[in-house]
């Protein structure tokens, strides 16, 4: 991840003064867990840093933030069983989830569960910052690279392939596709773009 390239400027965005800026970071990666919280300090929020989804539930039900970067996939389960408690203990609460694992059924999953916003990783401090204080914006900018049509064909796949719970046949059967074609399609990287 990409935290310190952006030096805070007068264009960075910042938390605002005067409200409640409290900001939980949830990632098991540590060395990206302690950039990201010192990015975020030097923008104006009061951050507590955790690595788990045990000790992320307890902050949440304990002293809700009004604000939370959480990690996708973590050692010991996933970040959107944090986003659900955050939900029910203050549903005002601005979410981010990052992942390194980015694609359309996970932010589908994230925004259903009450993310305000999906990044994949790498994401740099100043794009954290404006997705978790944009609240006028009803649709995201345009995309600066747009995804290629194979890449947004790969992504209906495995959406699907998601919705299915992983199952080769099923995925198949509703995309009306041979089986071993899926397969293959499965087997491979993401494309590019």
């Amino acid at each position: 991840m990409n935290i310190d390239s952006h030096a805070q400027t007068n264009t960075s965005p910042s938390a605002p003064p005067g409200r409640d800026n409290s900001l939980l970071i949830v990632d098991d990666d540590a060395p990206l867990r302690n950039r990201l919280t010192r990015a975020m300090e030097k923008r104006g929020f009061a951050v507590t840093a955790l690595e788990t989804v045990e000790d992320g539930l307890a902050a949440a039900r304990g002293a809700p933030p009004a604000y939370a970067i959480l990690d996708l996939r973590l050692t010991d389960g996933s970040g959107l069983d944090i986003v659900s408690a955050l939900r029910a203990a203050r549903p005002e609460s601005r979410i981010i989830m990052l992942t390194g694992y980015g694609n359309i059924a996970t932010a589908v999953a994230a925004v259903k569960a009450g993310a305000v916003d999906y990044l994949p990783k790498p994401a740099d401090a100043d794009a954290i910052t404006a997705a978790l204080l944009d609240h006028d914006e009803a649709l995201p900018p345009p995309p600066r690279n747009p995804m290629t049509a194979d890449r947004v064909r790969w992504e209906h796949i495995q959406r699907v392939y998601e919705q299915c719970d992983r199952n080769v046949s099923e995925t198949a059967r509703r995309l009306r596709m041979h089986r071993r074609t899926l397969q293959r399609i499965l087997a491979k990287h993401a494309p590019r773009g």
